[in-house]
């Protein structure tokens, strides 16, 4: 097995897209009608229809790419700047010296040590929680990579703080308007109600993360080697400054304000006024020309270091663009709804509890697909809720079987969140995969009792 080489991020998902584009010439295609209400797109559950196929041939698997790297232009561009960005920070080295101080706190202080972990998993799941931090978390993941090193940690570790952490807020969010919100809304229940249970099922979500990572890294710290890292870790670590007893400088403080003032701007902006990734990308930006200003680098090293900083995120945009160019080849060939239509049939059960674990099941397929939280929504959603009426499940409980559909977002290879942020950290696909079966084990079982609650209860 150590011999075993796994392939590459790129021809994994190409292998996809072929086994998408072989399966375009046996699904036959299918449509369900759509209808505005209240300016929702509402998809008509009794609608579907056979439509002519559209198989995907050579031409158009070779099309996907390009297409979908001009789909996702939005989250390509923004990775690039953001890139950019932090590539003008690290120029500042303050990020280094803000990392030698909290590794010296942490190796001196053992309640520093207890809380590092807890405490910021807890941040990211709150904000995945609260106001559906996705994309958000990219930028972190600079952060944390080398932070993680540096306390003796892996790359795993870095990335699962911001990441999972984000995510798990995400699948189990209370007031998350992108997935909860419209999800509610689309099947008639009251925006954000049934709150109570939802906070319990947040804080379990997180409780298992935070249990689960923790035990990992004490694992790793006490024997690096166990890592499926280490030898890419060794090499990181080669690169990093050694660590010293300098302490942080007035210039590093400065630049360190701005950007926690770049975070709590992105935060406000997301939750009070709307914003998206244009409007996070142009924040990134700005901080970088005040950051570099702030650093005292002259505008020479300042654009090198962004453009260098972008440079190196080509491979994750072009990884970006083939993980929608699968979206795209199962959409141009109309079996999406098709999908989706011979899925309902196996929602029916003779027991409530039994039925609403299915559509989770059901909702976690339609999630290798569609990583939308909003788009999911629209489109199960109008099938699911009428769907729960005729199997005895509550439109409460099929909201929440469908947020936990998103427990998968963080190992499925067609996000392109999730490969956007291994390509940043540098983690073949495979190796994060493996790493993360046991977790999603967890959340799959987690997921499967806490359905039976609201079941039992007819939880409204």
């Amino acid at each position: 097995m150590k011999k075993l080489k796994l392939p590459h991020t790129f021809v994994l998902l190409f292998a996809i897209l072929v086994l998408i584009a072989a399966a375009t010439w046996l699904v036959p295609g299918g449509r369900y009608e759509t209808h505005t209400v209240d300016g929702k797109q509402l998809v008509d559950p009794a609608s579907f229809q056979y439509v002519t196929a559209a198989p995907q041939g050579p031409v158009q698997l070779l099309m996907a790419p390009i297409k979908g790297f001009t789909e996702a232009a939005l989250i390509i561009g923004f990775v690039l700047i953001v890139g950019g960005a932090f590539a003008v920070l690290q120029k500042t080295e303050a990020i280094e010296a803000l990392i030698r101080s909290i590794a010296r706190a942490h190796r001196q202080s053992p309640a520093v040590r207890a809380a590092l972990i807890p405490v910021f998993v807890t941040m990211f799941s709150l904000g995945g929680a609260t106001f559906g931090m996705n994309e958000e978390a990219i930028p972190f993941v600079l952060l944390f990579v080398p932070l993680a090193l540096a306390l003796g940690y892996d790359s795993v570790v870095g990335v699962a703080i911001p990441f999972v952490g984000s995510q798990v807020g995400f699948a189990a969010a209370f007031l998350n308007p992108f997935n909860v919100g419209i999800a509610q809304g689309i099947a008639g229940v009251p925006v954000f109600s049934g709150i109570g249970y939802r906070l319990l099922v947040w804080a379990l979500a997180t409780v298992v993360t935070i249990v689960f990572l923790m035990w990992y890294a004490a694992r790793v710290k006490a024997d690096p080697q166990r890592s499926p890292t280490y030898a890419l870790d060794q090499e990181k670590r080669s690169a990093m400054p050694a660590d010293d007893h300098a302490s942080l400088t007035p210039t590093h403080r400065a630049v360190l304000w701005i950007f926690a003032g770049t975070l709590v701007a992105m935060v406000v902006g997301v939750v009070h006024y709307g914003w998206f990734i244009e409007e996070i990308a142009a924040l990134f930006l700005a901080m970088a020309i005040v950051v570099g200003i702030a650093g005292k680098l002259d505008s020479d090293t300042l654009v090198a270091a962004f453009v260098q900083g972008a440079r190196d995120l080509v491979g994750t945009a072009l990884v970006i663009a083939l993980a929608r160019a699968a979206m795209v080849l199962a959409r141009d060939a109309h079996i999406i709804d098709t999908m989706l239509h011979a899925l309902m049939p196996l929602v029916a059960s003779s027991s409530p509890v039994f039925a609403a674990q299915k559509m989770f099941v059901m909702q976690s397929v339609i999630n290798f697909f569609i990583h939308s939280g909003s788009g999911q929504a629209a489109l199960t959603m109008p099938i699911m809720a009428p769907l729960a009426d005729l199997v005895g499940v509550t439109r409460q409980t099929a909201v929440l079987a469908y947020q936990f559909g998103e427990f998968t977002t963080p190992m499925i290879p067609t996000s392109g969140i999730t490969v956007g942020v291994l390509a940043l950290a540098r983690i073949p696909w495979l190796t994060w995969a493996k790493w993360m079966v046991p977790l999603q084990i967890a959340y799959a079982v987690l997921a499967m009792l806490l359905l039976i609650p609201p079941c039992l209860l007819n939880w409204q």
